[in-house]
C-alpha cells in the first residue's frame, strides 16, 4: 500500500511566503490566525490524513461501495474514520459558528482539505458537499430550515447533497422534468429521478438532507422555471432526531472508471416531502451558491491527486534501478543507477512539482477571495474580492483538473510498465481524477 506524507513544508510556503496567509486574516479582522496558529491546524490535519484517512484508500478503490436492499455500505473503514472525523471537530471547522461550527474562514478549508483529499478522495467526498449545501442553506433557506438543519450539518452528523442532473437533460437544466405539488401543509411533493448524485446514499450520518431542483406547477419553461427544494432522507421529529422515511431512495450505483468508494446514485423521490428553499422559480439562483463553491474545491481535488501521484513517482524513482545515467550516483558494485539520475525521469518529477506548486498557490488565493468577500470591512475590497472569485473559480477548477490528469498520466509513466498494474496502486491516481474534469460542469 503506498504511503501518503502530508506536505506540510510545501503547503507552508505557499501560505506564508507566497500568500502571507496572516497578513491577510489580519485585513479581515482575524488577527488569531497567525502563523502559528495556522501551522498548528495543518500539523493536526496532517496527523488525522495520514494516520485515520490514508488507511481506507486501499479498500475503497478495491471493494467499493455495494446497494444492499435500498441502503448503501460504504468500504471498510470509510465510517469508523468519518465518526472520529466528526467527533474530533474537523466536519465543523468553518461551519458558522450560531450553528456549531468553528468559524474559520471558508478559504481555510482549502489547505485541511487538501490533506484529506489526498489520503482518500472518495472518503473526502461524502463530507464534501455537506459545506457547499450548509453555504447555500445559510444564504437562502428560511429560519425555520436552518434552525431544523442546519446544526447537525454543520456538525457533519448529517450530510448533505446536490441533485441537479437528470438522464435527458445532463447540464442543461432548462430541460428538467422533477415535479414539486404543494401539498397545502406548507411543504410540497417532490417525485422525479436525479442521475450522478455524489453520496446520494450512505451509512456514515444519521441523515441525508437533499438539495433538489424541481419545476412547480406552471412554472415557466426553461431555467427560469426551477425551484430549489430541501428533502431529507429521513423526516426529522419533534425532538429533531430522525424518523420516518421520506420517499427518497438509492434504485442503483453507477459503476465508475474511479472514486470506486464514493457512492454516485441515481436517486428517485417518489412523493417525497420537501421545503422550499429561497423564492420561487429562483432554484437556480440559489443553486449557484452551492455549485460555485462546489466548483472551486473540485479544482482542489485535482491538486490532492497530483500531489499524491508526484509523491509516489519521487519514491519510485529513487528507489529504481535501470540502466546507467550521464552522471549516474551508484556505486562501481551497483548494476545500474536509480532512475532519478536519468535526465527524462527528472523531466518529468520537476514537471510535476511545477504544475502542483503553481496550482497549489491559484486554488488557495481563489479560497482567500471568498474570505475577502464575505469578512472585509470595506465594501470595496468585498466586491473586489467577489469579481475575482467569479473569475477565478472556472479558472481553478478547469486548470487545476487538466493539470492533474497531465501530472497523474506523468506518474504512471515514471513507473513504466509497473505503473500500469494495480498492483503498484499509482493508477488509482488518474482513474480518480479525471471524473473532475466532467462534474460541476464540463
Amino acid at each position: 500500500m503506498l504511503s501518503y506524507r502530508a506536505p506540510l513544508k510545501e503547503i507552508r510556503f505557499a501560505l506564508h511566503e507566497v500568500l502571507h496567509a496572516g497578513s491577510h486574516y489580519a485585513e479581515l479582522g482575524r488577527e488569531e490566525l497567525n502563523a502559528e496558529f495556522i501551522d498548528s491546524v495543518l500539523e493536526g490535519a496532517a496527523r488525522f490524513a495520514e494516520e485515520v484517512v490514508a488507511p481506507t484508500n486501499e479498500s475503497g478503490d478495491r471493494i467499493g461501495v455495494r446497494l444492499e436492499g435500498d441502503g448503501v455500505v460504504t468500504p471498510p473503514g470509510f465510517r469508523e474514520a468519518y465518526e472520529q472525523f466528526v467527533a474530533d471537530g474537523w466536519a465543523a471547522l468553518c461551519g458558522p459558528e450560531e450553528f456549531g461550527g468553528q468559524g474559520l474562514p471558508e478559504g481555510f478549508g482549502g489547505p485541511i482539505g487538501e490533506l484529506f483529499v489526498s489520503a482518500n478522495q472518495s472518503w473526502k467526498m461524502y463530507s464534501g458537499l455537506t459545506d457547499s449545501a450548509v453555504l447555500c442553506m445559510e444564504r437562502h433557506a428560511s429560519e425555520e430550515l436552518k434552525q431544523t438543519y442546519l446544526a447537525k450539518m454543520v456538525t457533519g452528523e448529517w450530510t448533505g447533497t446536490m441533485c441537479l442532473t437528470e438522464a435527458q437533460a445532463g447540464t442543461d437544466l432548462g430541460l428538467l422534468r422533477t415535479r414539486a405539488e404543494p401539498d397545502g401543509e406548507g411543504s410540497y411533493r417532490i417525485t422525479g429521478e436525479k442521475i450522478f448524485i455524489t453520496s446520494g446514499d450512505h451509512d456514515l450520518a444519521g441523515n441525508i438532507i437533499h438539495l433538489v431542483l424541481a419545476r412547480l406547477p406552471d412554472a415557466p419553461a426553461g431555467t427560469r422555471g426551477i425551484s430549489l427544494f430541501l428533502v431529507p432522507k429521513r423526516l426529522p421529529g419533534a425532538d429533531g432526531e430522525p424518523g420516518g422515511p421520506n420517499g427518497v431512495r438509492c434504485s442503483r450505483l453507477e459503476e465508475k472508471l474511479g472514486i470506486h468508494g464514493s457512492a454516485t446514485c441515481v436517486m428517485n423521490f417518489d412523493n417525497a416531502r420537501g421545503w422550499l428553499v429561497g423564492e420561487p422559480n429562483a432554484g437556480l439562483k440559489s443553486m449557484f451558491v452551492m455549485m460555485n463553491h462546489a466548483r472551486l474545491w473540485v479544482g482542489l481535488q485535482g491538486l490532492a491527486q497530483a500531489e499524491r501521484s508526484r509523491q509516489a513517482s519521487v519514491d519510485y524513482a529513487r528507489q529504481r534501478r535501470q540502466g546507467r545515467a550521464a552522471r549516474g550516483s551508484a556505486p562501481p558494485d551497483k548494476a545500474a543507477d536509480v532512475i532519478v539520475d536519468h535526465a527524462d525521469v527528472r523531466r518529468m518529477l520537476l514537471t510535476q512539482k511545477a504544475f502542483i506548486e503553481a496550482s497549489r498557490v491559484l486554488t488557495y488565493f481563489a479560497g482567500m477571495q471568498m474570505d475577502k468577500a464575505k469578512y472585509h470591512p470595506d465594501p470595496a475590497e468585498r466586491q473586489r474580492g467577489a469579481d475575482l472569485l467569479a473569475i477565478l473559480t472556472p479558472i481553478v477548477k478547469a486548470f487545476v483538473t487538466d493539470m492533474a490528469v497531465e501530472v497523474t498520466n506523468v506518474g504512471i509513466q515514471v513507473h513504466g510498465g509497473y505503473g500500469y498494474v494495480r498492483e503498484t496502486g499509482v493508477e488509482q491516481f488518474l482513474r480518480d481524477e479525471k471524473i473532475a474534469c466532467i462534474y460541476e460542469g464540463t
